[in-house]
């Protein structure tokens, strides 16, 4: 793992040990980067279930001015922290532990943020819950850009809405798949 792009680029990541995490490969990165590059630029970015912080960090190395990392693993965490020193964004980051569910419901005074990027275990809905927390803090606003990783095999509901956000765009891949989610102005 490493990061893609910007001012770090190139810089090796370390992982997460175990099969706890699932890293982000380079090319599903990329790809999602490339997407959501115009948001970027000296953005607030929030990375929930952040693993070893390679989302979030890529977003600081191609130009967001600070991000938010939140992992319920305290190993998480202490990678997440090694991995900013070694790009050296610890200065522009902050990094909590904790259940992400909670952390949305305390995080208040921290948004809102223009980018969230979530990379929950798949299969088990926790972002569906995450969208449901998010739209009523004030972590979100109508410009705020929420960018999801799940599984392919996960059904996505008819309407496009969930708990407040609507989906705009979903981007598939070979096993899984990016889903683009804004406030929905309508509800």
């Amino acid at each position: 793992m490493r990061v893609i792009a910007g001012v770090a680029r190139s810089i090796p990541l370390k992982s997460v040990k175990g099969d706890k995490t699932r890293p982000t490969t380079d090319r599903i990165k990329e790809t999602l980067f490339n997407i959501i590059n115009p948001y970027l630029y000296d953005a607030y970015v929030l990375d929930l279930y952040a693993g070893a912080g390679g989302l979030g960090i890529e977003a600081l190395s191609r130009g967001a001015k600070r991000a938010v990392f939140v992992d319920k693993s305290k190993e998480a965490a202490s990678v997440i922290k090694e991995n900013l020193d070694k790009t050296h964004f610890s200065d522009r980051a902050d990094v909590y532990t904790g259940d992400v569910s909670d952390m949305c419901a305390t995080m208040n005074a921290d948004g809102p943020f223009d980018v969230i990027i979530m990379d929950p275990p798949y299969g088990r809905g926790y972002w569906r819950n995450v969208l449901s927390l998010l739209s009523k803090t004030r972590l979100v606003n109508e410009n705020t850009l929420v960018v999801v990783e799940e599984d392919l095999s996960d059904d996505l509901e008819e309407g496009n809405i969930y708990g407040g956000f609507k989906l705009n765009r979903i981007k598939n891949y070979r096993h899984n798949r990016h889903l683009f989610f804004s406030l929905n102005k309508n509800i």
